[in-house]
């Protein structure tokens, strides 16, 4: 099955100022997603960022606001963000695919993506853009989301199947952005 760019959104969970810290290979989780959500905002995917309990986990770091292009955000305090989420943006109600990438992979981001193909949608998780504080815990989530039914793949397959073809100005600037 084929990730169509027109079908697609992203839900981006959770990367924020007190979780990354803590997160098992934060470096290259941080570089990688920000290559991920400037890839999708070239892309035109629409985005939405969430925050769980800002007021104690803090805000979204700035590396990764920077790179999806804004700082607004869906307030939660569930650990799925589907409901939050579903209900207040429609960009992402009529999509078929939603990308999933952030923090905690076993708790968070597992939730929601279970909520999503519950839902009738087909979750998108980018395994080298999730984490969580313990590597066996990040890898078991990944088990049990191809269990469910997610399509697991890396930020750089994900925007070169986006992409489609070579050659255009969007081409460029993604083989810019991975290399």
């Amino acid at each position: 099955m084929r990730i169509e760019r027109e079908h697609t959104a992203a839900i981006v969970i959770d990367y924020q100022e007190k979780l990354m810290p803590a997160m098992d290979r934060k470096e290259a989780l941080t570089e990688n997603s920000s290559i991920l959500l400037a890839g999708l905002r070239t892309l035109g995917i629409p985005m939405v960022l969430t925050q769980q309990y800002t007021k104690g986990l803090g805000s979204t770091v700035k590396e990764l606001t920077r790179a999806a292009g804004t700082e607004e955000f869906v307030e939660k305090i569930r650990f799925s963000a589907f409901e939050d989420v579903i209900r207040s943006c429609p960009q992402i109600q009529e999509k078929k695919y939603i990308i999933l990438c952030g923090v905690e992979a076993h708790i968070c981001v597992l939730q929601t993506l279970i909520d999503l193909k519950e839902a009738g949608y087909v979750p998108v998780l980018v395994t080298d853009c999730v984490s969580s504080r313990r590597r066996a815990d990040c890898e078991t989530a990944f088990i049990r989301a191809q269990q469910e039914g997610a399509i697991l793949t890396t930020y750089e397959a994900l925007l070169f199947e986006l992409l489609e073809k070579a050659g255009t100005d969007e081409s460029k600037k993604i083989q810019r952005l991975v290399k």
